[in-house]
This record gives structure tokens, sequence and C-alpha cells, in this order.
């Protein structure tokens, strides 16, 4: 599903092109909220402007106001009123309009159905509701409503490539903006629920991340700092940075609630049975880690294997790349743990053999995705 959001200053406009649809028994409005709806149920351009407008005070600090979306599922889905209903309520609500006034419209002039909200960004403050990241966050929301209606992934939207994350290479220099070109649309599109499993993600991208504490004028203090790894995601190559210089986004407190916002919706969602079928499958026929990792990497999952210093395995953790989801094996249970993948693929001396000719062989992945690697103690 494609999401396209415009903004302006008119609501007129925006509020005429869909009523013209209406109009023309070539549309329907589905719902409204925080809007009257008429008596007669026959909505006009000026009364639902006014209500929309009515919204906000006299005076406020953004240029455009208005905020115009279309929601496009693929050709190939058939939705009932009501879904298209509960989507448009799900995509206001995750993308932080839900306690904005709107409405709802159905467009039916062409084959593919496809939806159109009108609403305004201003709050009854006067302030615009915050939209940071807006597009990033859209692109998260509508591959979780694809997943929650089981709708196909849109063809229009070329993920990979709009999408893309580039592994860090410090040969090329300006480690700033390519290691902020990572972990923001990372935590913008990714979940997970501790910062290992974050550690873990940007690993695969050849950058390291570790919490600091301290005390700043008798004032304890929480800090990230981001670094650059080499080649092999094992050593730093250059001086950490301070989170602070990629935003607030990717500092400690916003990872924090972040973290717990994924830990309720994957609490909601079918993502952890998804990964147990899909790493029981791999197992069943795996008899190396190389093995299991190419099998599961066909279906777009990273295996993350944590190794102490004397080569035994103390973490799994598996990177989906399907659902954006990051997480602990352990969490999936006691056959997905590290204790459990130690008893199986524990030979030091035969997984560094598997790494070697991992490393020869090329790579079908697809671009906005990097190979797991095996690490051994990652100091940072």
């Amino acid at each position: 599903m494609v999401a396209k959001i415009t903004t302006g200053k008119d609501v007129y406009g925006a509020l005429a092109y869909n009523q013209q649809k209406v109009d023309r028994g070539k549309g329907k409005v589905l719902l409204t909220h925080i809007l009257r709806e008429p008596s007669d149920g026959r909505f006009d351009v000026v009364s639902t402007a006014e209500d929309l407008l009515r919204w906000m005070p006299s005076h406020y600090r953004t240029e455009k106001p208005v905020v115009h979306i279309s929601l496009n599922p693929d050709p190939e889905d058939r939705l009932t009123a009501e879904q298209l209903t509960e989507i448009a309520e799900k995509y206001m609500e995750r993308m932080g309009w839900g306690e904005q006034p709107y409405i709802v419209f159905e467009h039916t002039d062409i084959d593919r159905q496809h939806i159109h909200i009108v609403s305004v960004q201003v709050g009854q403050d006067g302030r615009k509701v915050k939209d940071s990241r807006r597009n990033e966050r859209s692109v998260a929301v509508t591959e979780e409503l694809e997943r929650e209606y089981g709708l196909h992934p849109a063809k229009e939207r070329k993920r990979a490539e709009d999408w893309r994350l580039t592994a860090v290479d410090s040969t090329k220099g300006d480690l700033k903006r390519q290691i902020g070109a990572v972990v923001k649309p990372a935590v913008a599109m990714y979940r997970f629920q501790m910062l290992g499993e974050f550690r873990a993600l940007l690993s695969q991208y050849n950058i390291g991340v570790e919490e600091v504490r301290g005390e700043r004028g008798g004032i304890p203090y929480r800090g990230l700092l981001y670094t650059a790894l080499d080649t092999n995601g094992d050593k730093a190559v250059a001086a950490p940075l301070k989170s602070s210089v990629f935003g607030k986004t990717v500092g400690f407190d916003e990872l924090e609630r972040h973290m717990e916002r994924s830990r309720e919706r994957i609490k909601r969602d079918d993502t952890r049975k998804r990964l147990c079928r899909l790493v029981d499958e791999a197992l069943r026929t795996a008899a190396t880690e190389h093995a299991l990792r190419d099998s599961l990497r066909k279906e777009r999952i990273d295996l993350y294997l944590r190794r102490n210093d004397t080569g035994r395995i103390v973490g799994v953790t598996f990177i989906d790349h399907e659902t954006r989801c990051v997480v602990n094996g352990s969490r999936l249970g006691k056959a997905y743990s590290a204790n459990a993948f130690e008893q199986r693929f524990g030979n030091r001396q035969n997984s560094d053999t598997d790494m070697q000719a991992r490393r020869r062989e090329p790579s079908n992945e697809q671009p906005d995705m990097r190979n797991s690697r095996n690490t051994r103690g990652r100091k940072l």
C-alpha cells in the first residue's frame, strides 16, 4: 500500500477535489473524525472546510496547515468499506494525527481501490503536530497495515531502492554523514525491544553503539555513542560520535520510548510466530551454521551470533527485514537461545570455516540488507 502525503494552505481545494468525485457518484464519505455530519448525510465543501478550520486558532505557526493523504492498496487487493475505514483510522493514529479532525473519502472512479484523507496538522494550541521523519514513518506504518490485513506489498513502491541502508565504509570518510544515514532510518523503520537488538541491527552496517552514564554538575546523565567499525564488524576505526550530533530521535531517551512502543506492537502481532516457523524450517535441513544463514537469508532474515573471547555463542538475534523486526532468540523460546545454538553450532573451527566460505561467496541478498556477521565479544 502506497501512502502519498501532500501539505498545503488551501483546505477548500483539497475538499473540493474529493467532493467532486462524490457529487459525480464516483466516491463516498467513509468516515469523519471530530467533524459534524450533516443530518441529511450530504456533505458540502464550505461547511466541512469551516468545521476543519474552526479547530485551529486564528494564529498558527506553519505555512501549510492542510494535509491531504491518499492510501493506495495494491490493485489485486479487495477490501470492504469497513476495512478501508479501519485502515484510515489506524494510519492516522500511528502517524500521530489521530487526535486531529479529518474526513475520509473512498474513490471509485478507477478500478484500483483507494482512499483520501483530508485533515489539518495544527493543534488547538496553534502548534504544528510533530511530523519528524514523516515519510520514513509512513512507509513503516503502511508495511504494518499490509501485514495486518494480508495485503500485497505495493508494486509501485520499490522498497529496496527507496529505503536502502548502506554499510559504513571508513575509507570513504565523512563518517558522521554515513552513520546518520543508517541510524536514523533504522530507528524509524525497525522494531526492537532492547539496546542489544538495536546493536545487532546496526552491526550489519558496520556501526557499533554503546551506552554511557555519568554525572555532570551533580546531575546524572545517560547517553549513546555511535562508532564506525571495520569491515569485519569488530573494531572501531574512529572516535565515537555522541548521539546528539544525529538528533534527539536516536538519543537514549527517545530510543527507550521507541523500544517500549515496539514491545507493545510485537505483543499484538504475529512477528514471533512467523520467525519461529521460518527458523524451525531452516533448522530442520541446516547441518551447519553457514547453511542456516543461507536458508534464513532466502526469507530475508539475518542471523546475528555473538561470541565471547573463547568462541562460545552467548547471544542469538534474528533480524527480519520483511517485518522490520529484530528479536533475540531467547524471546522466542529455549530452542532458539544461545545455549541451544552453542550445542548445535558451537564448534569454533567449523564456524570459522563457514565464515570464510561465506565471505568468498557472492551475495544474492536485497540491496538494503547486509550479510550477518559472526562476532566474538565485540568491544565498542
